[in-house]
């Protein structure tokens, strides 16, 4: 929980409220997919050594023994791979033993795309283009979690719908981090695009996430999914105002409201 702390403001706290047992699979999941995030965002990493670790993680997720086989590949760059990444084969023992091979599963798979966004330098020309980059980092996101809501207690969900709550805050971040992407080297928008167009982007996957969220039954899945969605639909109204990222108070106060 100090980890997810460290690495995401916006996942800590419905993941936190979480009952015993969804609480450290969500977690594990989260965790195992940032790590590999981290190597897709490194700024030092030469972009055929990303491809290499990436492609590594997939095939050893895969292999009979991937906690010693992760930790063999990554312990030689664990000088300049952050913790949560070189703890990878941790955030793998965590995850219940029921549910291990969904999360092993979506991790590979997306560590697997990700090698593959690397491969071609993030190369967005259409919104087709966008639409599978965003199902590669995060659309997938909410597959996984589905089928973890279905695991715990039965939950049925729309997994179209799914899809579109994880692309949803993908967008949101694309249009937060628009100028440091930029600045990086990296352009998610669509050629042509503007900003009122990724905005239009973003809002139409939101909707369908409101939607996703709303069909959940009451329980642990609304519970989770209604936080991280009405901070992105705050951000949203905040970027459209001018602004950029939301303050640590104004994050307590959105969440104080759904309780």
């Amino acid at each position: 929980m100090t980890m997810l702390q460290k690495t995401s403001r916006t996942f800590y706290i419905p993941i936190s409220r979480m009952t015993e047992g969804l609480k450290e699979a969500v977690t594990a999941a989260y965790l195992a997919m940032r790590a590999i995030d981290e190597i897709e965002d490194h700024e030092e990493l030469p972009d055929t050594l990303k491809v290499e670790l990436l492609k590594g993680i997939r095939d050893e997720l895969h292999s009979p023994d991937p906690v010693n086989g992760i930790h063999k590949l990554l312990s030689p760059h664990a000088a300049v791979l952050p913790a949560v990444t070189v703890q990878l084969p941790e955030w793998v023992l965590l995850c219940p033993p029921s549910i291990r091979p969904t999360v092993i599963r979506y991790t590979a798979k997306m560590s697997e795309q990700m090698a593959d966004w690397v491969s071609k330098g993030f190369s967005i020309k259409t919104e087709e283009d966008l639409d599978k980059y965003t199902y590669s980092v995060a659309g997938m996101v909410g597959e996984m979690l589905s089928e973890l809501w279905h695991w715990f207690d039965g939950t049925k969900s729309d997994m179209v719908k799914a899809v579109a709550f994880g692309r949803g805050l993908q967008a949101v971040n694309i249009v937060r981090n628009r100028a440091e992407d930029l600045k990086r080297g990296v352009d998610f928008f669509p050629d042509g695009w503007e900003f009122k167009d990724m905005l239009a982007y973003t809002r139409r996957n939101l909707k369908l996430a409101d939607e996703y969220t709303k069909e959940l039954p009451k329980g642990p899945a609304m519970d989770f999914c209604k936080i991280p969605l009405a901070l992105a639909h705050a951000t949203v109204k905040l970027i459209a105002a001018g602004g950029n990222k939301l303050t640590r108070d104004a994050v307590l106060k959105i969440v104080s409201k759904l309780n």
